[in-house]
């Protein structure tokens, strides 16, 4: 499924229930740090977790991100490969290769 068809999904669904009245951008963000809470807590007390807890907890933090981006009129594919050309220039392959090392402390 490609992000338009998930985008229209999501439409739907809201329409259907007139939930976009409490989906302003700022109930949409909250939405998603709460969301991302309750995914990263399924790693609390270690590196392994239900997968399905995942699975369902990252598709929640995916939906809010795909709402907010369809609210303020942004295409996610388009701002993801946006993003990814300038993470692209911070982190060149030779620079940043192997490294975890943040982009204004790699070697030159």
């Amino acid at each position: 499924m490609e992000s338009d068809s998930i985008q229209g999904a999501l439409r739907a669904f809201s329409s259907e229930r007139d939930w976009g009245q409490f989906h302003s951008p700022a109930n949409l963000a909250k939405s998603i740090v709460i969301e991302a809470a309750e995914l990263l807590e399924c790693f609390q007390w270690g590196e392994s977790a239900d997968i399905e807890k995942v699975r369902d907890e990252l598709a929640d933090v995916l939906t809010y991100g795909h709402l907010l981006a369809d609210k303020l009129g942004l295409n996610v594919d388009r701002i993801v490969l946006d993003k990814l050309e300038v993470t692209r220039a911070k982190y060149p392959v030779e620079q940043a290769r192997g490294r975890s090392t943040k982009y204004d402390e790699l070697p030159d």
